[in-house]
């Protein structure tokens, strides 16, 4: 049975905004619900997988953490501030037909690279797992438990840019919809880096 607080932590982490949650309704918009299943999957199945992962090697984890973050959270950053700038560019008709939407591998990928789903997981592994009993047990309970509650959290995203997209057929509108998207994406990157300089400077 599911502990009501990880089902309250992983719902709400899951549904807020954040990078996966962005990018699920620009491609929404873009390239509709069906074509953006696969992104969808695909995050959902990351994100579990860094459930288990940071489970399982909970220990480990935090003991090379602090050296690991700052490297992680700016390349992600960077990451980001990159799909920002696609899905600005994605704003003219010519660009948005070479596009296509992300795969089910670039979706589970994108998490390694992903701040907050990271932050995620790993306090999921914090929270959620008993210092004693067994591991495997609980690594797979919460790695299900996330993908169980994480998919119908993200599809909300997908489900809303897909209802968006035909009033965004007008190409004005369309435009100031990936502008605005890309702008959040932009400053979600930045926020998520200056967050994690300002966590250094304090350590």
């Amino acid at each position: 049975m599911l502990d009501t607080a990880f089902v309250s932590y992983v719902t709400v982490m899951s549904i807020t905004p954040g990078p996966n949650n962005l990018l699920l309704a620009s491609s929404g918009v873009n390239f509709g619900l069906r074509r953006t299943l696969p992104m969808t999957l695909g995050i959902t199945l990351g994100c579990a997988l860094q459930c288990a992962l940071t489970t399982s090697l909970l220990a480990v984890l935090l003991s090379w953490m602090t050296v690991i973050r700052l490297p992680m959270a700016i390349m992600g950053c960077s990451y980001l501030l990159w799909l920002s700038w696609k899905i600005f560019r994605s704003s003219t008709p010519q660009n948005r037909a070479e596009q296509q939407p992300m795969r089910m591998i670039n979706g589970a990928l994108f998490q390694a690279v992903n701040p907050k789903a990271w932050l995620m997981a790993t306090n999921v592994a914090i929270l959620f797992t008993p210092p004693e009993g067994n591991m495997l047990h609980h690594t797979l309970a919460n790695c299900l438990g996330f993908a169980v509650l994480n998919f119908p959290c993200v599809l909300v995203w997908v489900m809303m840019g897909d209802r968006l997209r035909k009033a965004l057929q007008v190409e004005w509108k369309l435009k100031a919809f990936n502008t605005v998207m890309a702008a959040l994406m932009a400053i979600t990157a930045l926020w998520l880096i200056i967050d994690e300089l300002k966590s250094v400077a304090v350590h």
